[in-house]
């Protein structure tokens, strides 16, 4: 891994902790504000109504791409960007002038898509919705929804490949269902047109670095790292779906509303131990995923997101003795 790499992972790794740590302090003030969406969080068949919510969207945008209407979901995605920001900023700022920044959050995807831009749409994104499901789901849906999640980005990327046919589909549309990882500040994704060859999942997997081992002679005197992609083709930046973050992230966030853990006396964010524990699993599931990626193949995130995420939690509530059955939810089926 050349020293841009670890720039490149270090960015991914801060974009990760906001996301989550963003979801972390708005929980409780999505909860006092109602944002809840269910009467009964702890009921697993709230998963299964979200599974098929993503497996439509999924054909949605797919269809969407088949019959050139790329630009319904460019529309759909910035006015989603803008809500949900709306949303994030409502907790912290009266309500005027929180839809007036989430109008510019609109607003500059859509004139000015540049890399920054979209990231930090993606974190208020990513921030609100991690804590709006974060408070929807409670611990025995957010394992299962984890976990079947987990199982279909795994099956899209590897065996149907669809998820890299969408990601194909959203990448020149420089909207925040990615999130842009600049392996050079120099980096504009304005000036990016893009290549084909770049397979990456938007949704729920993690793009590739092209690795050439640069054997000519001639390359001696060369930057390591400029090396990343050859000629014309060099990469200068890689991508994550936004949905590797946000998916861990409601773990995280009703494992600090939902678990009996006591919570720590910390400013801002609702924390305890077995939310703590899932964060740091996220991050670790996030650096594995980040070496196989640099070794240059696409790779399904959710598998090691999820599953650090999860192990992490249950991990975190034994270690405070609370009982397996608890840790689980499932103590009401028994």
């Amino acid at each position: 891994m050349f020293p841009r790499e670890y720039r490149g992972v270090a960015v991914a790794v801060v974009l990760f902790l906001l996301v989550q740590l963003g979801a972390l302090a708005l929980v409780q003030t999505f909860f006092d504000q109602g944002y809840q969406a269910v009467e009964d969080p702890s009921d697993p068949t709230n998963s299964i109504v979200y599974i098929g919510a993503v497996l439509l969207a999924t054909v949605f945008f797919l269809a969407a791409f088949k019959y050139d209407l790329d630009w319904v979901v460019r529309v759909v995605i910035v006015a989603t960007s803008g809500m949900l920001s709306w949303y994030v900023f409502s907790a912290i700022v009266p309500s005027t002038a929180a839809a007036v920044l989430g109008a510019g959050v609109a607003v500059g995807l859509w004139v000015y898509p540049e890399w920054y831009v979209v990231d930090t749409a993606g974190v208020l994104m990513g921030a609100g919705a991690a804590g709006l499901f974060g408070i929807t789901f409670g611990l025995l849906p957010a394992i299962v929804l984890l976990s079947v999640l987990a199982v279909y980005d795994a099956i899209s990327v590897y065996k149907t490949e669809h998820m890299l046919d969408l990601a194909d589909g959203v990448m020149d549309l420089r909207i925040p269902v990615i999130l842009v990882i600049p392996l050079s500040w120099s980096y504009s994704l304005l000036e990016d047109v893009g290549d084909d060859e770049n397979d990456s999942d938007t949704d729920d997997a993690t793009d590739e670095i092209v690795d050439n081992d640069g054997d000519d002679p001639a390359d001696a005197n060369k930057d390591p790292s400029d090396d990343i992609a050859p000629g014309d083709d060099e990469r200068e930046a890689f991508f994550i779906g936004l949905g590797d973050a946000v998916i861990p992230g409601v773990m995280v966030a009703s494992a600090a509303f939902f678990s009996s853990a006591p919570q720590y006396a910390v400013p801002i964010i609702e924390l305890n131990t077995p939310a703590l524990f899932s964060l740091v699993g996220t991050l670790g599931g996030l650096l594995v995923l980040m070496s196989m990626v640099m070794k240059g193949k696409p790779h399904a995130g959710l598998p090691l997101l999820n599953g650090g995420a999860i192990g992490g939690y249950l991990l975190g509530a034994l270690w405070v003795g609370i009982p397996l059955a608890e840790a689980l939810g499932i103590t009401g089926f028994l």
